[in-house]
């Protein structure tokens, strides 16, 4: 006599969400392992492995005790494990391989192949584990089925593995993977036929373990052995996300030191004109000081261009001091005219030296914005340096413009328009990569830095040509800005 079994609706619910909450475990631990080198690597593809096999297994499991026969049913515990094993020791293999970088697509579908004949073998030696008063036979055509959606379910996995990078990819391949996984189950539990032998009353069917309970407890173990090793994949995110702005940080203040360096003479040369009308202010003023009558209003003045040189001259030191310090940002209200009018201070004797005049065209009542402020000045004076490197060689007219004003949609534009060498043909965005350069003794991470610190304050960053000779660099600057972490 067939006996007919039934699926409990709200355990095969469950053995749906055990497959897509470990898929959505995998995908995110496998990132790990697509990033990580060494023992790393090695830590984080076995912790990838198990967790997808061992969820594969789990929703096995629950599963089968969602299956309701009219007898009573137990499992072999040797070949129940052993097939825990199996899915473990197949899923790590596949993720071996996919995981390496030369990986091809002839690799993915080997690995898909012997990750679905393991999964499949997997839950065969699981049937095989189930003790019951019933002959137990299969279907040739259903599982054959079985097969080829263990293949597909484990080929998608894998691809999916190491491709998913944004929230809401992981989350609907983890819902593909999970409904695939279930769904090769099931697929074989259909072949599945149990021959019974006379009849089975109701105390022989209640005989068995309560498979409810018994479904909720591995469902919820693995529950939480799967947020263990999310939290951790978590956690090493976080981690490794705080290394990658911190290097960030460190290579953006090299840039500075770098250009302040090479700008040592022209700072001297800027520093030194105020000390030296200092110097002769003073000396007009003891000669003032010394007439007879000694003329009080006029030395007065000469005191007060002291003190106004003074200032100048500290200014100057203070703004470079700042260029040079190291630390976190800090954010405060700007007037995005005054860093411009501050780097072209700064930057004068270079721009001087190179024949180069400036022409500004600052647009009046701007709104502040938030923002970094010598982060802000970098940006500057890395697009302002560049404008002078271009135009430095250039036989014809060298004319560095300078304009801000405010877009309709209320955020501030700051254009940096000069008439050098333009841009490399067919190259416009290139120029923005890292160590990209078009210049022999360039590193290629200015420009790149900049914009990234745009980017930071919720801005952007472009070039464009400037008709007929030179280039037009545009940074646009919301004037309320949300810190981007």
């Amino acid at each position: 006599m067939i006996a007919i079994g039934t699926h409990d609706p709200d355990l095969v619910v469950l053995s749906i969400l055990v497959a897509a909450f470990a898929s959505y475990t995998a995908l995110d631990l496998g990132a790990r392992v697509g990033v990580a080198r060494g023992l790393a690597r090695r830590v984080w593809l076995v912790a990838a492995a198990a967790t997808m096999g061992g969820g594969i297994w789990s929703m096995h499991f629950v599963a089968m005790l969602a299956f309701k026969m009219p007898f009573a049913m137990s499992y072999d515990v040797g070949l129940t494990i052993l097939s825990l094993v199996v899915a473990i020791f197949v899923t790590s293999g596949g993720f071996y391989v996919i995981s390496r970088q030369s990986a091809s697509p002839r690799r993915l579908v080997l690995s898909g192949i012997f990750m679905g004949l393991g999964i499949v073998a997997m839950h065969y030696t699981g049937m095989a584990a189930l003790r019951s008063p019933a002959d137990l036979s299969y279907d040739p055509l259903f599982v054959t089925l079985s097969i080829v959606v263990a293949i597909g379910a484990s080929t998608a996995a894998l691809w999916l593995t190491f491709r998913t990078t944004r929230l809401w990819q992981r989350l609907g391949a983890a819902a593909v993977m999970g409904v695939a996984i279930s769904g090769m189950h099931y697929t074989a539990m259909r072949a599945a036929r149990f021959t019974a032998h006379g009849q089975f009353d109701e105390a022989q069917r209640q005989a068995g373990l309560d498979q409810t309970h018994l479904a909720l407890v591995v469902a919820g173990a693995t529950f939480v052995i799967l947020a263990v090793a999310l939290i951790a994949s978590l956690s090493e995110q976080n981690r490794a996300e705080a290394a990658l702005r911190q290097a960030w940080e460190d290579l953006a203040h090299v840039n500075r030191v770098t250009i302040m360096g090479a700008l040592t003479a022209s700072l001297a040369h800027e520093v030194n004109q105020p000390i030296a009308a200092t110097v002769t202010n003073a000396q007009a003023c003891l000669n003032w000081l010394a007439g007879d009558p000694p003329n009080l209003e006029a030395a007065r003045a000469s005191a007060m261009s002291i003190v106004e040189d003074g200032t100048r001259a500290a200014e100057i030191i203070s703004r470079t001091r700042l260029l040079f310090e190291k630390g976190s940002p800090r954010r405060e209200l700007v007037d995005v005219n005054d860093v411009i009018r501050e780097m072209i201070v700064l930057l004068r004797s270079e721009i001087t030296r190179h024949g180069i005049s400036v022409r500004t065209e600052l647009a009046s009542y701007l709104p502040r914005l938030m923002g970094d402020r010598v982060q802000l000045q970098q940006v500057l004076m890395n697009l302002i340096m560049n404008s002078v490197d271009a135009m430095k060689d250039v036989d014809e007219t060298r004319e560095l413009a300078i304009r801000s004003r405010q877009e309709d949609d209320g955020r501030l534009m700051v254009s940096v328009i000069d008439t050098g060498v333009g841009l490399p043909s067919q190259q416009a965005e290139q120029i923005f990569y890292a160590f990209f350069t078009t210049k022999p003794q360039g590193t290629g991470m200015g420009l790149s830095i900049s914009r990234s610190i745009v980017e930071s304050h919720n801005g952007r960053l472009w070039a464009s040509d400037n008709a007929p000779r030179g280039a037009c660099f545009h940074v646009v600057l919301p004037t309320v800005v949300e810190t981007r972490e």
